[in-house]
């Protein structure tokens, strides 16, 4: 078999059977059917190489041909750059090729150099070859990316307001605005602003790995916490982290945060600014000049591209801006409510003992099961008070909260006027009369065993010997004092209660 149409197939043979296999080139071409000519010129390039059979069987055929068959690359007459070190002084901020052309032409200056434009072709050429990454399409409406940009601006007072970023993926139309800090709070509001500004939701919002949005930063993972998945349900849409540490994840507002920094907060710092606000304000008018500025190398600017592609393509967004909540877990007590913040509020009793999920807002609680609401109460700040609503109760709670004091002293006067004035004296001796309801209760009972005239009567002696007790009228009713005649009253004693004095003593 001639030589040119060698396989490198057949070579990974000869090399195995040489190096492995430890076959005399006699051998190694009649096993191949090849000459023993072809297998020494291929065992000398390997040799020369450096390659053994180890280094051979990790390569696969075209990693082995480059090794093999590869030309020796002649020697430039021109200084050649470090592309590697261009490379990673390029990562630096503010860094420009342009910068360090310059640089290479002094280090070079006695030697001859590549023009500028030689010089990008070939640092291009050589970041090519470097690790590939994806390439990204951003279709219209799919992605809004956001981030905050690394440059604060000063504030009068010594603090420092923080730029938030969104770019859609598509156009590149872009929003900034000011806040007082980097929390979770500050980014969820900054992003409700932008789907604002934008008048629709894109499929999906792309943030960093920011610490306040997302509980587990993992590579490939990362998830974000309860807050944010609230927020992007009120939206319908998705939060994607990107990976972290992974910057051509979101290139799109890296250059949007860039564009920012030049185009913006360079205009801005000779500006004195007292407050976050006014810098939001100075933001504003710089950003519209942005996204109306014309693209170098394609027709229209951001705000014409983000009509005809962007826009048509979000979501509706609600009727409501997302009210900012958070989440904790609270469990049922016995008396079917939950405490949150010193406060109780109720849920359907059937729960008692279950942990629910509870949305706590600025307006209200929200009370869930499961992912399902089972209950929402208006947020109240009083301590230790109660919010229930009587549809939660059992039954025989709801028959209880039904009785109002009122409705016991009518229910008391339609017996007699003695049995409504027992009733009234025993609401009126405790603080709340709630405290009081169970003894009315318990009075008004007797009438059943032993007849509405025997009550108002017993109601009628207790009055005249001041024992206006639920017990003191029942002894009454046992002992049927009640049908003695009106002047034995006074030497009365209950047998039960022998410290009970006459009527006189409570003259």
């Amino acid at each position: 078999m001639p030589a040119l149409r060698i396989s490198m197939r057949i070579i990974k043979d000869v090399l195995r059977l040489k190096f492995d296999a430890k076959l005399s080139h006699e051998q190694i071409a009649a096993a191949l059917r090849i000459s023993k000519g072809v297998v020494a010129k291929y065992v000398s390039l390997a040799t020369a190489a450096g390659l053994d059979w180890t280094t051979v069987r990790s390569l696969d055929e075209a990693a082995l041909e480059q090794r093999l068959l590869s030309k020796p690359a002649k020697r430039s007459a021109y200084a050649m750059p470090d592309y590697g070190r261009i490379h990673h002084e390029l990562r630096r901020k503010g860094m420009t090729l342009m910068l360090l052309w310059e640089e290479y032409q002094a280090e070079y200056a006695d030697r001859q150099t590549y023009r500028y434009t030689q010089f990008c072709e070939h640092y291009h050429a050589f970041a090519k070859r470097l690790k590939r990454s994806m390439r990204q399409i951003h279709p219209a409406g799919e992605k809004l990316f956001i981030d905050f940009a690394g440059q604060t601006v000063p504030l009068t007072d010594g603090g420092r307001a923080h730029i938030f970023v969104a770019a859609m993926g598509a156009s590149g139309y872009s929003f900034a605005c000011a806040t007082a800090r980097e929390t979770m709070r500050d980014w969820i509001a900054s992003t409700v602003r932008a789907l604002h500004f934008f008048q629709g939701a894109p499929a999906l919002i792309v943030p960093d790995n920011p610490k306040a949005m997302i509980n587990d930063a993992d590579r490939y993972e990362p998830r974000a916490n309860d807050t944010v998945f609230d927020f992007a349900r009120h939206y319908s849409t998705s939060v994607l982290p990107a990976r972290a540490r992974r910057p051509q994840d979101k290139a799109k507002v890296e250059f949007a945060v860039q564009l920012v920094e030049r185009w913006v907060l360079a205009r801005l710092r000779h500006q004195r600014f007292a407050s976050v606000e006014e810098v939001d304000r100075a933001i504003t008018p710089l950003m519209q000049r942005l996204n109306q500025k014309p693209f170098q190398k394609m027709p229209g600017n951001r705000a014409t591209a983000f009509a005809t592609l962007d826009a048509p393509a979000l979501l509706p967004l609600p009727m409501q801006r997302y009210e900012m909540a958070r989440f904790k877990t609270v469990k049922v007590n016995i008396d079917y409510h939950v405490e949150i913040e010193a406060h109780r509020y109720s849920v359907p009793h059937a729960l008692v003992g279950q942990e629910l999920d509870a949305r706590i807002t600025g307006h209200a609680v929200e009370l869930l099961h499961r992912g399902q609401r089972v209950a929402c109460h208006a947020r109240s700040e009083r301590r230790g008070a109660f919010t229930t609503v009587p549809e939660h109760m059992p039954a025989a709670h709801r028959a209880h909260l039904e009785w109002t004091p009122q409705r016991l002293i009518d229910w008391g006067e339609s017996i007699g006027m003695a049995t409504g004035a027992i009733v009234t004296r025993l609401l009126s001796a405790n603080k709340h009369p709630e405290h009081g309801y169970r003894a009315c209760l318990g009075l008004l009972s007797l009438a059943k065993r032993y007849g509405k005239p025997r009550l108002e009567a017993a109601c009628t002696v207790a009055l005249s010997i001041g024992a206006c007790r639920y017990r003191n009228v029942r002894d009454i009713l046992a002992n049927k004092r009640d049908q003695v005649a009106p002047g034995a009253t006074g030497d009365w004693v209950s047998p039960d209660h022998a410290h009970v004095r006459g009527a006189g003593y409570y003259q």
